[in-house]
C-alpha cells in the first residue's frame, strides 16, 4: 500500500535585519573570527579597506583618518565593559562590519537574502551587500561618516516604552523623534541637558525609559548639517541600483531605482528618523504568511526581531524569526553554535535560492 502523499513544507522568503546604533555588544561576534572563514574573509578585507580610507577617501583624496582598524580591533575584542562601544566613530564602523560579513556569510551557504533590512548604519550595511555601492566604498564611506559628524557636538538617544503620539508634547527644544522601534517602543534624540529633563519626566509619569550607548543625537536635528556633510562624500562614490530589495527605514518602503543612485537619500539617514516598526510591519503585513519569511536576525541584543515575534504573522508560524548571533556569550563558541542553528533553519526553512546574474554579481563581490 503506498504512503500517503505529503505536504512540503513552506519555504520562506529570506529577509536579512541589520542593526543600527545602540545594539552594539561587546565581543559581538567574535567568536566567528578565525573560526569562520567567509565572516574572516570579509571582517580583514574591511580592516584593510578602512586603513586605506584613512589615506585615500571615498572620492579618490585624501582620507580623514578619522578611526584606522587598530582601534577597531581593539574595541571590538575588549571584555564588557567596553566604554569605546558608546562612541558612534567606533561603533557604527564594526556594526556595518560585523552586519556586512553576516550577510555574505548567509549568502555562502547559498540562500542570498531576498530583502534586506537595516536600521540606521544597518541600512547601509544592507545597502552594500545589495550591490548599491561597492565594498571597499562602504568602508571608505564608514571613515566619511565618521568625520562628517565631526563639529555636529554631543548629544544622546532615549528609549520610551511609548507610541510616538503618547510622546508628542515632550518634543521641546532640540528633542526629536528619532525612532519607532516597535508598537509602543520610540526613541527620542537630541542635547544630553534636554534628555535627561524629558528622562525624569517621563519617569514622573510612569513611563520605562532607557538611554541607549550613542554619543550622538542621531536621527534628528542636530545631525542635519553632518548629513549634508555625508552626503557630499556620497557624491564621490559610484551608485547603482539595487541587485536584490532594499526595505527603507526612511520610507517604510522599498528602495526605488532612483533613490538607490542618489547620494542625498542615503546620507539623510542621519537625521531623519527611523521607521523600523512601520518598514517591518508593512514587509510582514504584505508578505508574512503569503510566502511567508524567514527573519534573520543579525543584532548581536535580538532587538530587530523582538516586535516581530509579536507580529500575527510570525505568532501563527507563517514566518519564523532566527538570530544570528547568540543572546548571551558574545566572542564564545555561543558564536559558532547559534549559526551554526541559523544554518540549519535555513536550509530547512528557506526558498530556493532566487537566480539571476545580477543575484550572482552581489554574492561575488568582496572590499579587495
Amino acid at each position: 500500500m503506498p504512503e500517503p502523499a505529503r505536504t512540503p513544507a513552506p519555504r520562506r522568503r529570506i529577509v536579512l535585519l541589520l542593526p543600527g546604533q545602540g545594539a552594539q555588544r561587546e565581543r559581538m561576534g567574535v567568536g566567528l573570527y578565525g573560526n569562520e572563514p567567509v565572516f574572516t574573509t570579509h571582517m580583514d578585507a574591511f580592516f584593510a579597506a578602512l586603513d586605506a580610507a584613512a589615506v585615500r577617501g571615498p572620492d579618490g583624496t585624501e582620507g580623514s583618518g578619522t578611526v584606522d582598524s587598530s582601534r577597531l580591533r581593539d574595541a571590538w575584542w575588549a571584555a564588557a565593559p567596553a566604554p569605546a562601544l558608546a562612541d558612534a566613530l567606533i561603533a557604527q564602523p564594526l556594526l556595518f562590519a560585523v552586519g556586512y560579513a553576516l550577510g555574505r556569510t548567509v549568502a555562502s551557504w547559498g540562500t542570498p537574502p531576498h530583502t534586506h533590512l537595516g536600521h540606521s548604519v544597518g541600512e547601509l550595511a544592507g545597502a552594500c551587500l545589495a550591490g548599491v555601492f561597492a565594498p571597499a566604498d562602504g568602508a571608505a564611506l564608514m571613515a566619511a561618516r565618521g568625520e562628517a559628524l565631526r563639529g555636529s557636538g554631543t548629544g544622546g538617544m532615549l528609549a520610551v516604552a511609548a507610541a510616538p503620539r503618547e510622546l508628542a508634547g515632550h518634543l521641546t527644544g532640540e528633542l526629536g523623534l528619532a525612532a519607532v522601534n516597535g508598537p509602543r517602543q520610540t526613541v527620542l534624540s537630541g542635547p544630553a541637558a534636554q534628555l535627561a529633563a524629558v528622562a525624569e519626566r517621563l519617569r514622573a509619569d510612569g513611563r520605562t525609559v532607557r538611554a541607549l550607548r550613542s554619543s550622538h543625537a542621531f536621527h534628528g536635528p542636530l545631525l542635519r548639517p553632518a548629513a549634508e556633510r555625508f552626503a557630499a562624500a556620497l557624491a564621490g562614490v559610484r551608485l547603482h541600483p539595487s541587485a536584490a530589495r532594499v526595505y527603507s527605514c526612511r520610507t517604510a518602503r522599498p528602495v526605488t531605482r532612483q533613490q538607490a543612485v542618489r547620494p542625498e537619500f542615503w546620507a539623510g539617514g542621519l537625521a531623519d528618523p527611523v521607521l523600523y516598526w512601520p518598514a517591518l510591519e508593512a514587509l510582514l503585513e504584505r508578505e508574512g504568511r503569503t510566502p511567508g519569511l524567514l527573519l534573520l536576525d543579525a543584532s548581536p541584543d535580538r532587538s530587530l526581531s523582538a516586535p516581530a515575534r509579536r507580529h500575527p504573522a510570525v505568532r501563527d508560524g507563517a514566518s519564523v524569526v532566527v538570530p544570528l548571533l547568540p543572546a548571551t556569550g558574545h566572542g564564545t563558541a555561543r558564536d559558532l553554535e547559534a549559526l551554526a542553528e541559523a544554518r540549519d533553519a535555513v536550509a530547512r526553512l528557506a526558498e530556493p535560492p532566487w537566480r539571476g546574474p545580477r543575484t550572482q554579481a552581489v554574492v561575488s563581490r568582496s572590499f579587495t
